[in-house]
């Protein structure tokens, strides 16, 4: 039959479900079912083509999970030769005594042909087998199957939490964190079945050696009492067919054992096989060749030595050394040449000079990033780079949140900037920079971690956690000890959407609020009709919102908003009251995003006689009087500090309750020195929350 034909039956009776079946079928035949030695050749020159397909697959494959069948591979690979084994060893023991070609002409060539028909030889070849692969393979890869299936368990919460924050910031979508998680309990499986599996590998090896001595054994006595035969012509016989037995499953099993080896040992994020990875890696620099080829010339040049076969590998080595730095400088040049190609050809004369126009006053980009120049590959798509798509997703997931359009973000790269600096601006201020390192990951300590990894200390530009610049091969390590591990990416695209939700008020201005109007003229036009021009101004509106945003509160709903204004805009056109007003409204959505769906929220309130002093203060203030005593206001931030810290690290939100009247003032004054304590009034909790009073500012004890 056509070997092409073969395979196309084999994947139609895959395809139909009957591939599992017919192989369990024939396993069952080699081990109940006595072959005829044309068989037995077949099914050993298949075991052998078969191992080394694995070991090819395994050295082309880029990544462990593309071969995730690997370990039902290894169990079937495994109990096809088991059961060759004992097919073999029924046919030795049974036809043994006609010949040497007894059991086939393939245990015949490896008996014969490649032990020279000595089976003194051929004991020890297969004792150097055994030991090759059950001592030193097997035992090896199995080490290593079981500390990677611990590690990626041990990895897993860290990379789920790496998921999430993807997700959260917006960087990955629904779509993407779930193919993500797939993969991560993918590669928890595979690597705990590789445990599993090298299990197989071993006792493989152990039942070879077992199956061995009962060959011989058995051969000897069945030689010896049934036929007839003499010690020493069957040993020579019994010996030699169990050995060329013995040589045939060994080999195939050592592929397997290598190929396993080969999996479990290889370098998880690489993009690389296995042959463009070991030659990338071992011949990167030519130093180490030159170095090499040096030492072989004066260990040729020794008394008794053999000169020719050292001074011949010492010229080879150089050789390839000087081939391999020529075609790096003709690279480096091609690209050289070809980045001169691509510059925009620059006008060696003078431009006639022409009168100055309101063209020549350029505008200020509303957000601005400006990347060192080895920042550009992150930003360049041509090089593989994905932070434009990051940043187009976090002003999506922005946007979605706060309400409203963020505008997009002028990106350029800035010589006058350290190469690895970053520069985030807002109105052309700078609001935010950092330096960071292309080729590293950051390891995030998110508070709790177990262990320490090397690499250079830094802190997170976002949120000012301690954090360590690591080589990739260190990430899953990172990982396993609780650190976040993020790419440069998504560091920069991170501190973005910090500065962003930050100053999410200085984004939003006439045409942001006007847009608003318009879409909300949309689905209510009687009511944007009513708001903007009749009741309040344009600018009025936009105030508001701007005040919510400062105090973090979305503005998804501009419908509630615009029925709050449109009511109270006929009383008061101050944007202060109006935003009280608003957020009163919006007290639902607001404990909602604090708390959840819990009935209970546990808050600070202030003891009554300090809530007083306050009233009175802020009342001869705003009538041109003195305001709150320095020392007053002091202590109660310090007591402000330590309640919303204790309720923080008790993993619950600080909240702090007070009269309406004073809540402006109060929201001010713990804005920037405690930005995870809330501020909210008595008539922003919804009816159907319940209060809970943990801790009370500026009670007496």
């Amino acid at each position: 039959m056509d070997f092409a034909k073969l395979i196309a039956t084999l994947k139609l009776l895959g395809g139909k479900g009957l591939g599992a079946p017919l192989a369990i079928l024939i396993l069952l035949a080699l081990l109940v079912l006595p072959l005829p030695p044309f068989l037995l050749d077949l099914f050993f020159s298949f075991n052998i083509a078969f191992s080394l397909i694995i070991l090819l697959v395994v050295i082309y494959t880029l990544k462990p999970l593309e071969f995730a069948a690997f370990p039902t591979v290894i169990l079937v690979a495994t109990l096809l030769r088991l059961a060759l084994n004992v097919a073999s060893t029924r046919v030795v023991l049974m036809r043994g005594h006609e010949g040497s070609d007894a059991a086939g002409k393939v245990i015949e060539a490896f008996g014969s042909f490649v032990i020279g028909g000595n089976f003194a030889v051929g004991v020890v070849v297969f004792a150097i087998l055994v030991v090759i692969n059950f001592v030193v393979i097997t035992k090896g890869a199995g080490r290593v199957a079981e500390v990677s299936a611990r590690f990626t368990l041990d990895a897993m919460p860290g990379k789920q939490m790496a998921i999430d924050a993807d997700l959260n910031a917006g960087l990955i979508t629904q779509d993407d964190a779930r193919t993500r998680r797939q993969e991560v309990a993918a590669e928890a499986d595979f690597y705990g079945s590789m445990d599993g599996a090298s299990k197989f590998v071993r006792g493989d090896a152990v039942a070879g050696i077992i199956i061995l001595f009962v060959n011989i054994i058995g051969g000897l006595a069945i030689g010896m009492g049934q036929h007839g035969m003499g010690f020493a012509e069957a040993a020579e016989l019994y010996v030699l067919l169990s050995i060329g037995d013995g040589l045939v499953a060994q080999i195939p099993a050592l592929l397997l054992s290598v190929a396993s080896a080969m999996v479990v040992t290889r370098v998880r994020g690489s993009t690389e096989n296995l042959g463009a990875q070991v030659s990338a890696q071992l011949f990167q620099d030519t130093r180490v060749l030159y170095v090499s080829a040096a030492v072989m010339a004066l260990l040729g040049i020794i008394p008794g030595m053999p000169n020719l076969v050292f001074v011949l590998l010492a010229s080879t080595l150089a050789g390839s050394a000087y081939l391999l730095d020529r075609r790096r400088r003709l690279e480096e040049e091609k690209t050289l040449e070809m980045a001169r190609i691509n510059l925009p050809q620059q006008q060696l004369a003078k431009a006639e000079v022409k009168e100055l126009g309101w063209d020549d006053v350029m505008p200020v980009d509303t957000i601005g990033l400006e990347v060192g120049y080895r920042l550009i590959p992150l930003v360049d798509r041509h090089q593989g780079g994905q932070l434009m798509t990051r940043i187009k997703g976090v002003r999506k997931k922005l946007s979605q949140e706060l309400g409203f359009l963020i505008p997009s973000v002028h990106i350029r790269d800035n010589l006058d900037l350290s190469p690895t600096a970053y520069r985030i601006s807002l109105m052309g201020v700078t609001v935010g920079e950092a330096d960071i390192h292309p080729e590293k990951d950051m390891a995030i300590n998110p508070g709790r971690v177990f262990g320490t990894v090397q690499g250079v200390a830094d802190k997170d530009p976002a949120f000012g956690l301690d954090a360590v610049w690591i080589d990739s091969s260190q990430r899953d390590q990172a990982q396993t000890l609780g650190y976040t591990v993020v790419d440069p990416g998504t560091v920069v695209a991170t501190h973005l959407s910090h500065i962003l939700q930050v100053h999410a008020h200085e984004l939003l201005g006439y045409e942001e609020a006007q847009q608003l109007m318009d879409n909300l003229a949309k689905v209510a036009p009687r009511l944007a009709e009513d708001l903007v021009p009749k009741t309040l101004a344009l600018g009025i509106v936009a105030k508001v919102l701007q005040n919510l945003l400062q105090e973090r509160v979305p503005i998804r709903d501009i419908r509630t908003i615009a029925e709050t204004l449109a009511e109270y805009g006929a009383k008061s056109q101050d944007p202060d009251i109006l935003t009280s007003a608003a957020r009163s409204s919006l007290g639902r959505s607001i404990v909602h995003e604090i708390n959840g769906i819990n009935p209970e929220i546990p808050v600070i309130t202030l003891d009554p006689g300090l809530e007083q002093i306050l009233h009175r203060s802020l009342q001869t203030a705003s009538e041109g009087g003195a305001g709150l005593e320095p020392g007053l206001a002091e202590q109660m931030h310090q007591s402000l500090e330590e309640s919303a810290q204790r309720l923080e690290m008790e993993g619950q939100p600080a909240v702090l309750l007070v009269s309406s009247f004073i809540r402006p003032w109060l929201a001010r004054f713990v804005r920037h020195s405690i930005p995870g304590l809330r501020v909210l009034a008595y008539n922003e909790i919804p009816q159907d929350r319940q209060i809970k009073v943990v801790s009370t500012v500026g009670q007496r004890t």
